[in-house]
């Protein structure tokens, strides 16, 4: 049944129509929190437009791992930015505040994740949009939300900040070591998709009523709902969850060993059919009647634990990934082998499923990127175009989308309201470049 829905799904997917087709969002959004939530909504057929700060825009267009340069689009802004319409607009100008609210006032959504206050400093925060725009749906995304002590301390923030201040640095690390944060920008990113259900939910909303509203979402708040039973834990127990580094505390076994061949496994045995599959294939059958191990609710206290994990550990050590993965298919418990960022690009089934993406940046060249995570039968996600220049669509959104002639165009040019990357790069020197213009220009941006 299964295959039968999802047959032709990849040859067919960008002939089906979009679920979003028609919402129109309008982003002044930085570096991750802010566009990744803009982009979950373009993948699935909004049309977004991107309006950066001309000319050098989004901060993340120049943010790259390891110092490495990315001709001025580096990873991060490529992977949260595709399927956008480019505005290079400076809204320090009252010029640039009347075109935002020219194209407010034809936005279903409005996204920012500036600091609390500047965008009303700007005219185009909620309630200013709001009297040209009843229905809009407006979200502003900060570190620690739009009030309360921190939002009135005015505390700058990033992912790590968030980490570190929702406990999550903390729970990640290994006992008697320092916090760990994830690399990985977990706040950012957890924080852009909650943003997302609020808007779907708002979206239902205005379809019953008519109304827009307001929604307000706090990086770090987002961050602490992701820690799931840490709080009715401590809340029953009176104790302070501790970090445990990668044993699962609820689960036992679950845990990450090493094996003959220095790879990796996670491996997990909670119920009792898989302990015991477990211990078959670790050649300790009698471990599933042990006293202190039969029940699973035993095994979780620490000492019985450490000594479970331990015997488990010593195994491993014995044996290959691969070879132990099969034996948990055989023996009907959980193993699965620890995955490379370079191995996932070349697994065959996140191919065959299409969730790794073949884009061809106008930029950056061809590449794959890992797509929208859902598959949708009927009107499945998808990446129609990479990102561009700042500015790239000024004309067409300022004579398509607000209807201006070529003298009212260019005189928000000559006035700096709107401006293009381009643009800086033609007036600078030769000499003075670093390279990366030349080709961005060369490659048509």
């Amino acid at each position: 049944m299964s295959s039968e829905t999802w047959k032709c799904y990849l040859e067919n997917k960008h002939s089906r129509p979009a679920p979003l087709k028609g919402i129109k969002v309008l982003e002044a959004c930085t570096i991750i929190l802010g566009p990744a939530g803009p982009s979950f909504l373009a993948k699935l057929g909004a049309e977004v437009i991107k309006c950066e700060m001309p000319p050098l825009g989004d901060t993340s267009r120049n943010l790259g791992p390891f110092g490495s340069r990315f001709r001025d689009q580096g990873p991060g802004f490529v992977h949260a930015n595709p399927n956008k319409y480019f505005m290079g607009l400076d809204l320090h100008k009252p010029e640039g505040q009347e075109v935002f609210r020219q194209l407010a006032a034809r936005a279903d959504i409005v996204e920012e994740n500036m600091r609390p206050g500047v965008m009303e400093r700007w005219n185009v925060g909620y309630r200013q949009l709001k009297e040209l725009n009843p229905g809009i749906i407006y979200v502003s995304k900060t570190g620690f939300g739009q009030w309360g002590q921190y939002a009135a301390e005015n505390r700058p923030s990033n992912d790590g900040a968030s980490q570190a201040l929702a406990g999550f640095a903390w729970m990640s690390a290994f006992p008697g070591r320092p916090p760990l944060r994830s690399r990985l920008y977990v706040a950012d990113n957890y924080g852009a998709l909650l943003g997302e259900v609020a808007v779907l939910a708002a979206l239902r909303n205005r379809q019953r009523t008519g109304k827009g509203q307001y929604i307000e979402l706090s990086q770090t708040e987002g961050l602490i709902r992701t820690m799931s039973w840490v709080w009715p834990y401590q809340f029953l127990t009176g104790r302070t969850a501790g970090p445990e580094g990668n044993r699962d505390v609820c689960v036992c076994p679950a845990d990450t060993f090493r094996c003959a061949d220095d790879l990796y496994v996670a491996i997990a045995a909670p119920m009792a059919e898989e302990f015991k599959g477990l211990c078959t294939a670790i050649e300790r059958p009698e471990l599933a009647d042990e006293p202190r191990l039969k029940d699973h609710r035993t095994r979780l206290q620490d000492e019985n634990a450490r000594v479970l994990l331990e015997i488990i550990g010593k195994w491993a050590r014995t044996r290959k990934a691969d070879e132990i993965v099969q034996l948990a298919s055989r023996h009907g418990f959980a193993a699965t082998r620890i995955l490379s960022a370079r191995d996932i690009v070349d697994d065959e089934s996140f191919r065959e499923r299409g969730s790794m993406a073949f884009v061809d940046d106008p930029v950056l060249g061809p590449m794959y990127e890992f797509d929208f995570p859902v598959l949708m039968s009927k009107t499945p996600p998808k990446v129609r175009w990479s990102v561009r220049a700042v500015g790239f669509d000024n004309e067409y959104l300022l004579s398509c989308r607000l209807g201006k002639n070529r003298n009212q165009i260019r005189e928000l040019y000559e006035c700096g309201a709107v401006g293009r990357w381009a643009d800086m790069v033609a007036r600078r020197p030769p000499d003075s470049w670093d390279g990366q213009a030349g080709l961005i220009l060369s490659r048509g941006a």
